[in-house]
């Protein structure tokens, strides 16, 4: 066998070894058969609160075990396959054999890193609030693409997405939109994406062609459900009613049910305009809730950003990452170096890479 082949499969035994160390492989079963003996009582739906958040960790668990022991399997089928190969000199199937060791080794190092996402509320749901910046109707084209970037991201991780508000740009795109994603490690991989995006390109709106510059920020914060005490008082709140600015026909609501929450003490404000107003009440105090939690999870960890800006203005010098149109081809995330030409790709959701050396170097540090 070809030193760099056994190199490459001992590295996929290791980051196995490190996976079954990290997630306590005999202990999750465990707590599996745990689970399915409480989730068999009679009475386990009587408590729906309680109900979802044991199903949830039922599901993260069966999610890693199944992807655990399917890199287990191939691993071994593959390596009983390039040993029959290299004994029958079968040099096409070692190719194709080699070539599915560096997939197996890119999975394994995606499961070891996501293994990592083990904080308080990696594992939970996530809000994503995008505003547009400096640089007008460029700006909120701008919002409604990075927008979409977003939404086809989750659609690939079978995320499922809430539309909570979205206020539409003058005469292009929108000047603010809120989404809630529900998925399991949602906020563990999202919470990186928060800052400002910058995007360079010729203008479509511009008659004379010329190159512009536009700016949008992300803000990505966890959702929280009742097992975390956030006590609000409520005169610290301004509670708002308007008529939601959706685009236009259908989508326009004919009363003011959209409903602004306003935290007197930090700023925070928080909107939601697409149920009935009873509804987004509910959706505006749970963002709320979420919000001061993430407050007070940046000061747990000394994090010299605070709520109310830490995504910096949405302009010059506090971008993440850079999106050049023209007059070449290139995204690149500048706290990471990490730089492609398929900016195409990016901007139809594919940002994995970005995400996951992120998240590598937010570990190491």
């Amino acid at each position: 066998m070809k030193a760099e082949v056994q190199e490459i499969i001992n590295d996929i035994k290791k980051s196995l070894a490190l996976l079954s160390e990290k997630k306590n492989i005999s202990g999750s079963r465990t707590r599996l058969e745990e689970i399915e003996s409480i989730t068999s009582k009679g009475d386990f739906w009587s408590n729906l609160n309680n109900a979802r958040i044991v199903m949830k960790e039922r599901q993260s668990i069966e999610s890693f075990i199944l992807n655990y022991e399917n890199i287990k399997k191939k691993l071994h089928e593959n390596v009983d396959l390039y040993k029959l190969a290299v004994e029958e000199n079968d040099l096409e199937i070692q190719n194709e054999v080699e070539n599915e060791f560096l997939k197996l080794k890119s999975i394994v190092m995606d499961a070891e890193l996501e293994a990592l996402l083990d904080g308080e509320v990696d594992g939970n749901d996530t809000f994503l609030e995008i505003n547009s910046g400096a640089g007008g109707t460029e700006s909120c084209d701008w919002a409604m693409m990075i927008a979409r970037m977003y939404l086809r991201w989750s659609e690939r991780k079978g995320f499922k997405i809430e539309l909570l508000s979205q206020n539409s740009g003058d005469e292009a795109g929108i000047k603010s939109a809120s989404y809630k994603i529900k998925g399991i490690n949602a906020y563990g991989w999202l919470k990186v994406e928060s800052g400002v995006h910058r995007l360079v390109r010729i203008s479509p709106f511009d008659s004379s062609a010329r190159r512009h510059t536009s700016f949008c920020s992300v803000w990505v914060y966890p959702v929280i459900d009742e097992n975390f005490d956030i006590e609000i008082n409520p005169s610290d709140i301004r509670v708002d009613t308007f008529r939601s600015s959706g685009a236009g026909g259908q989508h326009v609501n004919t009363t003011d049910s959209a409903v602004r929450i306003t935290h007197i003490p930090t700023g925070i404000v928080v909107t939601s305009s697409e149920k009935s107003q009873h509804q987004n009440r509910a959706n505006c105090m749970m963002a709320l809730k979420s919000r001061l939690f993430d407050l007070e999870l940046k000061k747990m960890n000394k994090d010299i950003q605070d709520a109310h800006n830490s995504k910096g203005d949405a302009g010059w010098g506090n971008q993440i990452r850079s999106y050049v149109l023209q007059p070449y081809q290139m995204v690149k995330d500048l706290r990471t170096n990490i730089e492609t030409s398929d900016t195409q790709g990016v901007l139809d959701g594919k940002i994995d890479e970005f995400i996951l050396g992120a998240l590598a170097k937010k570990v190491k540090v």
